[in-house]
């Protein structure tokens, strides 16, 4: 393996067969859940123009600053692949008139999203999110649907021992008071900060409280608190988000170290955590974003969503020793025993796909014996041995792959054996 000429680039992975049941098993989940809970699908351009993500996510973010593929195109155009969904969602939303539709718009979607950073356990440069987003309502009750909606989502995959994190961040009135005092705080500090830190105390204070280096770390555990700062208004949607998961019987850790990573959020942000902590170990998370639409030019809209990686639900699943549900159809496999066979085995193979089986067969000229065992591969639970003399009666060998019991039956009851289960 070490002289391949090419592998696949660091930070992204190839996702195998035997991978893809999970896979399946978190998108049937997720749009499941997303249909009784009122969403529709939507789906946006895998690159937009940079200055969408720049605006919208934030100059002063770590996504903008270090982590976005940015390139230019032949027609001379800045563009960049999506680090996440909400501009781009948000993009859409005023694009195609989406405010004239009864409000609020509830939208989600599935797919790659793009940073460049250090690959690690939980960290890669394309992962797949999915998305959940409600704009049009500042109602600290959707606030509460949508993390009911999160929680619901982890909870139907089977998920155990997982903790809501929940802080308010205020907005664009309360806000700048709050990072004043940050900034008062962490000064007399600067020398036990990360170089990191260092840089973001002036730029995006708020940035030093999720910072995970062991002295930022502990210094953000007396730094002051968002929720003390909070207007008036941002103080009761705050009370009304908590009182609103209560009803919904949703249970929630406050943090006040929680600020998410990105410039957009107001008010409400929060995050699932598993039972193991650490600086990639959140499995999702999300919050209000109700200067977004505005500040892409639309009027002021208020938003919130939430969104989570299928490759850490994927490790944390394997962690817990969850397994995608099985198989749902059958694998039945059609064995030939001599060249006559060989040539039915098309029309025996349709007939059982036609049932609304998996069929599947042996290629080229193959021993009896060395077919049973790539059916034995492939996992199949029936096999269905074309002999010749039973063949040209109209019958087959339904045989039981996991017992290896045999009978000669016809083809129409060996479909009927199989759908009986």
């Amino acid at each position: 393996m070490a002289d391949l000429k090419y592998r696949s680039p660091r930070g992204t992975s190839d996702i195998l067969p035997e991978d893809q049941p999970y896979w399946a098993f978190i998108l049937e989940t997720a749009v499941g859940l997303a249909e009784v809970y009122g969403y529709q699908r939507v789906d946006v351009p895998i690159f937009e123009f940079a200055d969408l993500y720049i605006r919208g996510v934030g100059e002063a973010t770590d996504i903008v600053q270090k982590e976005m593929y940015i390139f230019e195109d032949r027609g001379g155009d800045r563009m960049a692949l999506r680090p996440e969904f909400t501009a781009g969602i948000c993009r859409a939303y005023l694009q195609h008139g989406m405010s004239n539709r009864p409000l609020p718009v509830k939208l989600w979607t599935a797919g790659p999203v793009f940073r460049y950073d250090r690959p690690q356990r939980g960290r890669y440069r394309q992962f797949h999110q999915f998305n959940y987003e409600a704009i049009g309502e500042l109602d600290p009750w959707l606030d509460a649907e949508v993390i009911d909606l999160a929680w619901r989502f982890y909870e139907r995959l089977g998920l155990k021992d997982l903790t809501l994190e929940l802080n308010s961040i205020g907005d664009g009135r309360c806000r700048p008071a709050y990072r004043e005092a940050l900034r008062a705080y962490y000064r007399p500090l600067v020398d036990r900060l990360c170089s990191d830190c260092k840089d973001r105390l002036e730029r995006n204070p708020l940035r030093l409280l999720d910072c995970k280096q062991p002295t930022c770390w502990a210094l953000s555990e007396a730094a002051p608190r968002s929720v003390d700062y909070l207007c008036d208004e941002c103080r009761e949607h705050f009370a009304g988000v908590q009182e609103w998961l209560g009803r919904y019987g949703v249970p929630y850790r406050l943090n006040h170290r929680l600020v998410r990573g990105l410039d957009y959020y107001t008010k409400t942000v929060f995050e699932v955590q598993p039972p193991r902590q650490g600086a990639q170990a959140a499995l999702g998370g999300g919050g209000r974003y109700d200067g977004l639409i505005e500040e892409l030019g639309g009027r002021p809209t208020p938003g919130i969503g939430f969104a989570t990686g299928m490759e850490r639900i994927i490790l944390e699943l394997k962690e817990q020793g969850i397994s995608p549900p099985g198989r749902k159809l059958p694998v039945v496999f059609v064995a030939y025993t001599g060249e006559a066979t060989r040539l039915a085995t098309v029309g025996v193979v349709g007939r059982v796909r036609a049932a609304g089986f998996i069929g599947v067969h042996a290629f080229g000229s193959r021993s009896l014996k060395s077919q049973l065992r790539l059916a034995d591969g492939l996992g199949a639970g029936y096999a269905l041995i074309l002999g010749e003399e039973e063949y040209r009666q109209g019958r087959v060998v339904f045989r039981d792959m996991a017992t290896g019991s045999q009978e000669v039956v016809s083809l129409e009851e060996a479909l009927s054996r199989i759908r009986r289960g």
